[in-house]
């Protein structure tokens, strides 16, 4: 059994450190208000800050909101850096900026530790349920020596390659989710305007080329007006605004996925930033003046 750190026990972060001291490990915890009474209940022993986290654990998992958390939690006062002793691994499972992981990771190896970034998808339910998909940039050793404890938290746990791999990983992933949230809402959008049932569009749909799993699951929140999150629209936004940052400092174009971003900044105007990104459907609807499921007049 190991010394565990875990910083950052929100939705997803709680029960993540729940299953490594499910599975017998130390954990020493560090978090933005109160230590959830269930870990402490389950013996996770709550540390003053970062430092102490990192004094105390071999190895120190992170999640957080964001970039600058990150930063804050490694670098800041009484941060993560000022504690560790070579050898230990920081492993940071927060979903941010593939060109500062890369910087995070050259000042914790020249610290004498390693450096993981694994940033996951799976949501709130993935994260109950162990069952994350887990992105890992970083050296084959650290992953080796990690990697059971993934298994802890996660099912899908791949090493894509060095430092940055990972969170580019999960930017390309964002990417994708949220234009095939686009392309599921605009045809059932434009199916129900012309006077189709939408939802035997979509069970027609998930039989042949066009099915996925976004159409399974979110299609079938677009037709039942079920927008709670799940993922939300704020969240989705952070991500999409790390992958148009990337792509502007490595000179990429990206237009669907600013297409995506404009479309989430409509629901977030609209009040929708805590909205399941499914209801991004709800911009197109707002544009169309129609709804799917409305009927036509």
């Amino acid at each position: 059994m190991a010394n565990i750190g875990f910083i950052g026990l929100g939705i997803m972060g709680a029960p993540m450190a729940g299953h490594l001291i499910a599975d017998g490990h130390t954990l020493f915890t560090n978090t933005v208000g109160p230590t959830p009474s269930a870990l402490v209940e389950a013996g996770a022993r709550v540390c003053l800050n970062g430092a102490e986290v990192a004094s105390q654990a071999d190895i120190i998992f992170i999640m957080v909101p964001d970039t600058p958390q990150v930063d804050e939690v490694l670098f800041g006062k009484d941060g993560v850096a000022s504690s560790l002793s070579a050898g230990k691994i920081v492993v940071d499972m927060s979903s941010i900026s593939p060109v500062a992981t890369k910087d995070f990771a050259r000042r914790i190896n020249g610290l004498g530790c390693e450096y993981l970034d694994a940033p996951v998808s799976g949501g709130e339910v993935g994260a109950k349920a162990a069952s994350l998909t887990i992105m890992v940039g970083g050296s084959e050793a650290a992953f080796a020596t990690v990697k059971p404890l993934f298994q802890k938290m996660g099912k899908n746990i791949t090493l894509v390659g060095g430092n940055g791999d990972g969170q580019i990983t999960k930017v390309a992933n964002q990417i994708i989710v949220a234009l095939t949230i686009e392309a599921v809402g605009e045809a059932l959008l434009l199916a129900a305007k012309a006077g189709a049932d939408p939802a035997r569009v979509r069970e027609a749909l998930m039989g042949g080329f066009a099915a996925s799993r976004i159409l399974e699951v979110h299609g079938e929140r677009m037709v039942k007006r079920t927008f709670a999150p799940g993922f939300r629209i704020d969240l989705h936004r952070k991500d999409l605004n790390l992958a148009l940052t990337t792509g502007r400092q490595l000179g990429v174009a990206l237009p669907n996925t600013a297409t995506a971003q404009e479309l989430f900044n409509t629901c977030a105007a609209h009040d929708g930033g805590g909205w399941d990104h499914s209801a991004m459907v709800r911009a197109l609807e707002i544009m169309s003046n129609f709804e799917i499921g409305q009927k036509q007049a």
